[in-house]
């Protein structure tokens, strides 16, 4: 049983928990998720189940979106709606292009220091764990990047709403964009809800809930949701091989090299060296993950070096 399931996690649950119901239910030891998702928040989060938990890496790199409910008027000690309140303000003078312009600021390129609850670690130990202990350590920032950022619905007053659309590069921290955005504004802002929409491939509207998988392993239609690797990896360029390569890939002995010209030179434009693409066998099934280099015995030739064997011998 290898595949991934893009499933909509509820609010409530941690990502763990999550893991764990899918383990239960379809009796399986190897599952875990692809990215984490704050118990409050709700969305897509693909769970990668069996030899597929070896390209979970791959996903955690992808680019995420999500739909944000900020309030302004208020900044909490964890970000969001689960904190303490630290300073009340009042976003009452706040109009709408006064936000737009400082949204502005907020897109491109930004450094973000992570929350105090987050899963980063300081010193080997993760942030949340020292914030329960209440605890608070400097946390450089760090360089993300916020793809789109607009506004989609706006409700003024000494409470103000803002509702986001973000599309944003791993290890983008929305709470920190509505607290910063607060900060900025000069009134406080805080995370009140967070969905995720959209996580590499996965997109909410092809998503299924915990009891739509539950029914689906008692009516023995799991294969009509559980995807397959493939579909995780499907933004890499494909390399097809023969069989005797692919027979040769079980042991572990990367594919002959070839023309750069022969391997979709569409979707590689620009260099070629350390560049990823998946591998696939004559009948189209997924083998493994390598990374190309030019070949320096052999000019305009690429050689493969094997990042992911997904194949028995």
């Amino acid at each position: 049983m290898d595949g991934v399931l893009n499933l909509l996690k509820p609010p409530g649950m941690t990502s763990h928990d999550v893991v764990a119901f899918v383990r239960r239910t379809l009796g399986v030891k190897k599952a875990g998720h692809a990215g984490t998702l704050d118990p409050g928040a709700a969305g897509v989060l693909p769970v990668c189940v069996g030899r597929a938990t070896r390209i979970s890496e791959y996903l955690l790199g992808s680019d995420k979106a999500y739909r944000a409910v900020a309030v302004l008027g208020l900044a909490t000690d964890t970000q969001d709606a689960a904190g303490r309140v630290l300073s009340e303000g009042d976003a009452s003078g706040v109009t709408r292009e006064a936000l737009e312009a400082a949204l502005a600021r907020f897109r491109g390129t930004i450094r973000q220091a992570p929350p105090m609850v987050s899963a980063v670690k300081h010193r080997g130990e993760r942030l949340y764990r020292l914030a329960r202990r209440g605890e608070t350590v400097e946390r450089p920032a760090r360089p993300v990047t916020v793809f789109s950022l607009e506004l989609a619905v706006w409700r003024p007053g000494r409470r103000a709403v803002a509702v986001l659309d973000i599309t944003c590069s791993k290890g983008t921290y929305v709470r920190t964009l509505c607290h910063d955005l607060g900060q900025a504004l000069g009134c406080g802002a805080y995370l009140y809800f967070l969905v995720r929409l959209r996580h590499g491939p996965f997109a909410l509207e092809g998503s299924v809930t915990l009891e739509e998988m539950a029914e689906a392993v008692r009516g023995g239609a799991l294969g009509a949701i559980l995807l397959p690797m493939s579909r995780a990896l499907e933004a890499l360029p494909q390399v097809a091989v023969s069989a005797e390569e692919a027979r040769r890939l079980a042991h572990g002995v990367a594919p002959f090299p070839r023309p750069a010209g022969r391997i979709s030179a569409d979707s590689l434009a620009g260099p070629l060296a350390g560049r990823l693409v998946r591998v696939h066998g004559p009948l189209g099934e997924l083998l493994a993950v390598a990374r190309l280099y030019p070949e320096p015995r052999a000019p305009g030739q690429v050689a493969f070096k094997l990042e992911k064997v997904l194949i028995e011998p």
